[in-house]
């Protein structure tokens, strides 16, 4: 079935679809990950379903498309709600027929892919203001699960920045360690880039740090 992650920019959304594709039949296949708003919808065509030698200029062999890529495994659609209105109408027609026409070739093709989709949108609001297909959004959600924003759930902080610390600690062949205050601040913040900023804050500071203790002051 497929899944649809919604969460805050930041907040763990891929880390969930990779959760779900190791925790799955499929997980000995692989998994492909397209930021669907880092691909010009001229070229998704192309990128999802591959093209053949020759289909335009260029195209001097063939290309297999993602989803040829995640055949038996999990295609992951990141910032799916960054899709202009053409390409969901491609997207929904391989989501309800289970196949894809190359560019340029003559046959239709079957993959057995599972797809998980992420947003950090309101997709029902875009449905409403005409910004999102209502059919697909009913594809895509077929499973939902939330990811709560950092501000949600403090108490995972200090695991989190014990992570980080440890994965900087290693990279820098040092022994950081974080004061009661600098873990108190990590706590107060209300981390409007969660996780990910998260991390971005503890490794600048330990970066930017003469010594291995990192204060209050730091962060």
């Amino acid at each position: 079935q497929t899944v649809l992650v919604h969460g805050e920019s930041g907040s763990g959304k891929e880390l969930v679809a990779l959760g779900l594709h190791r925790n799955s039949r499929r997980a000995e296949s692989p998994l492909v990950v397209v930021n669907c708003a880092a691909i010009s919808p001229t070229l998704l065509e192309a990128e999802l379903f591959g093209y053949k030698k020759g289909a335009f200029s260029g195209a001097d062999r063939d290309y297999p498309g993602l989803f040829q890529q995640a055949d038996e495994g999990t295609l992951f659609l990141d910032e799916v709600g960054e899709l202009s209105l053409e390409c969901q109408a491609k997207l929904l027609r391989v989501i309800e027929g289970k196949s894809f026409r190359p560019v340029g070739a003559t046959a239709d093709m079957k993959a057995d892919v599972r797809i998980i989709a992420a947003t950090n949108r309101d997709l029902e609001k875009d449905v409403k203001a005409g910004r999102f297909r209502e059919d697909l959004l009913y594809r895509l959600k077929v499973i939902q699960i939330r990811v709560p924003p950092l501000r949600e759930h403090p108490e995972d902080i200090p695991e989190l920045a014990a992570y980080f610390l440890a994965k900087i600690s290693n990279e820098c062949r040092r022994n950081f360690k974080l004061t009661p205050a600098a873990m108190s601040k990590l706590q107060a913040h209300p981390w409007p880039g969660n996780v990910r900023q998260l991390r971005t804050a503890i490794e600048s500071a330990a970066v930017m740090s003469e010594t291995e203790t990192i204060d209050a002051d730091a962060i």
